[in-house]
Order: C-alpha cells, then structure tokens, then sequence
C-alpha cells in the first residue's frame, strides 16, 4: 500500500481530524499571509469539498 492509499485510508477513517488539519493549516496560512486571507479561506473550503466526497471526482 503506496502512502497516498495510507492518506486517503486515514481520511475516510476520520474525516472530522482531516477537517480540523485543514483549518489548522488555514489558520497557520493565514497568519503568515493576511493579506491573501480570502484566498487561504478559498482554498481551505475547496480542499474540504473534496475531503467530503472522498476525493471522487465530479460524476463519478
């Protein structure tokens, strides 16, 4: 088993840790970078759309 199949296997395992990582690094992103705020907040909400749907892409 590769170390993506681990990652993915551990999200869909807990997908309410990898919610809260994702929030950590926008909050760590966002302190660094304040000025790109609604960026970092852009990238955290779309990285969370693809952790709900397991990664899946659109149509499948």
């Amino acid at each position: 088993m590769s170390l993506f199949d681990k990652a993915k296997d551990a999200i869909s395992k807990n997908p309410d840790q990898a919610e809260k990582g994702v929030d950590k690094a926008a909050d760590a992103a966002k302190s660094k970078f304040g000025d790109h705020a609604d960026k970092v907040d852009q990238a955290s909400d779309k990285a969370k759309d693809y952790l709900r749907k397991d990664g899946r892409p659109e149509g499948a």
